[in-house]
């Protein structure tokens, strides 16, 4: 049986999904953010050094990171599922966009959640303006200009094909929600890019990904 380390509103929610699209047997262990910090519980330590989620251990073997657990799953467990074929074009960018999620797409993304952070911390009145235009210029200079090429990019992605890897949905387009998601809340993904708002429609709609809610609890992203 699959043991999963799921924190609430994080990453980890995409292992639930791949494992109900593979149909897999697997366990919950939910843990909850620190309400005021919104860090991960201290207990996730003793399960790896680094104290993240997602982590799986299957039996004996214990792995982290979302995207090494995706190709875990599905080498060890799918079947030749959710995969395209070894050689092929699509399996290239498969490999591609596993990688470029977290590698290229979330990077910006949190860089705006964390001086959208410093923006709105308590300071004295005084600093509140420096801190405001210091905040403004960085965005406007160079978070919103990389998040604009990142979004430009992904639509004609999805203007080339219905999803990320080909013709089919695979693992990759597991792996390519959670910052299409991020972006809609946070970086002004909206109906200007219609393919990349379409293809959240239709993740939303796929059984396995609300069956993945239901067992998962609360996921802001999804709303």
């Amino acid at each position: 049986m699959i043991l999963v380390h799921h924190l609430d509103n994080s990453r980890s929610q995409r292992v639930l999904w791949l494992l109900e699209e593979l149909g897999l047997p697997y366990e919950i262990r939910h843990h909850r953010r620190d309400p005021k910090t919104m860090l991960a519980p201290p207990e996730l330590r003793r399960v790896h050094p680094l104290g993240k989620s997602p982590v799986i251990a299957d039996g004996d073997t214990v792995v982290a990171e979302s995207g090494a657990i995706i190709e875990y799953l599905v080498e060890r467990h799918g079947g030749g599922r959710l995969v395209p074929p070894p050689g092929s074009p699509e399996r290239l960018r498969w490999t591609y966009f596993l990688h470029y999620a977290e590698g290229s797409a979330m990077p910006p993304l949190l860089m705006r959640l964390v001086f959208d952070k410093i923006a709105s911390t308590p300071v004295p009145f005084f600093v509140k303006p420096v801190i405001k235009g210091l905040v403004g210029k960085v965005n406007a200079a160079f978070i919103q200009p990389q998040l604009t090429t990142h979004l430009d990019f992904l639509e004609g992605e999805l203007a080339q094909r219905p999803w990320f890897a080909g013709a089919d949905f695979s693992a990759a387009d597991i792996q390519m929600s959670f910052p299409l998601e991020a972006a809609r809340q946070r970086a002004g993904l909206d109906a200007t890019r219609p393919r990349l708002m379409d293809f959240l429609e239709r993740i939303h709609a796929r059984p396995a990904y609300r069956r993945a809610l239901e067992r998962g609890g609360p996921y802001s992203f999804a709303d």
